[in-house]
């Protein structure tokens, strides 16, 4: 479980984010919602470690991240898995190289367990066989793909997802949302996806962070937030006449 507590962040002495409280469960998808300049990125960058606040607590089960040594944020991170927006592989490796990496880096197993391992994540996201291609010769799902597998390697306890469906078409999107999913519960890790994916919310939102102007305006599971009587979060779902659509429907 993750916690935040009274998180504040200022840039150019401009709070971009403001008495940030909310809380992420293990073993569901927690999701970060919120228009382009909200703070959900600042946010997770935050979480992370990558920003640091002016004011508040960050707490890995129970453990204030904020005020850690730099020792104890190694320790920390190593427990930490990342999918970052663009996949970000390393074009010259291989698929198998992809995985292996935080394992070459962080991991005191021998060769052959560092393969293992590797070939054992490549699998979990269906892509046995892919091993010896290189990024180049996937396409944009699979890549997403192996950045999933690369996230796990090290059987993280913490999972951070920066917009993973970001250029995907809508039916390879819901096999990574699926997929993300299903390894968070398999593994019961605290994930946090940041996301404006709709079909993202609706169909992996079982904790839903809404975050407008640096500050939370709502919380709650999927099945709520279609008759949420807040106005902000309103505006923010129901922008599109299809989404407006949805909405009277469900009225």
């Amino acid at each position: 479980m993750i916690e935040i507590k009274h998180l504040y962040k200022s840039f150019d002495d401009r709070y971009v984010l403001s008495d940030i409280n909310a809380v992420f469960r293990e073993g569901i998808t927690n999701l970060i919602i919120g228009q382009s300049g909200s703070g959900k990125t600042v946010l997770i960058k935050n979480i992370v470690g990558l920003l640091e606040p002016e004011r508040g607590e960050i707490l890995y089960d129970g453990r204030d991240f904020v005020r850690m040594s730099k020792r104890e944020r190694v320790m920390i991170r190593r427990e930490m898995g990342m999918i970052f927006q663009s996949a970000a592989l390393f074009d010259s490796m291989s698929v198998l190289e992809n995985v292996m990496f935080p394992l070459d880096m962080f991991s005191d197993k021998n060769q052959a367990e560092r393969v293992s391992r590797a070939k054992f994540c490549l699998e979990r996201v269906n892509l046995k066989g892919a091993e010896a291609k290189f990024p180049g010769e996937l396409s944009g799902g699979m890549q997403k793909r192996v950045a999933i597998a690369r996230a796990i390697a090290l059987n993280p306890k913490y999972l951070f997802c920066d917009e993973p469906n970001s250029g995907l078409d809508p039916k390879t999107s819901l096999v990574i949302d699926e997929l993300i999913h299903d390894i968070t519960q398999e593994y019961h890790m605290t994930t946090i996806i940041n996301t404006h994916d709709m079909n993202s919310v609706m169909g992996i939102g079982e904790n839903i962070i809404f975050i407008c102007d640096g500050r939370k305006e709502w919380q709650g599971h999927k099945e709520e937030i279609m008759t949420s009587t807040n106005e902000k979060l309103n505006s923010f779902i129901f922008a599109s006449d299809l989404a407006k659509k949805m909405k009277e429907a469900n009225t």
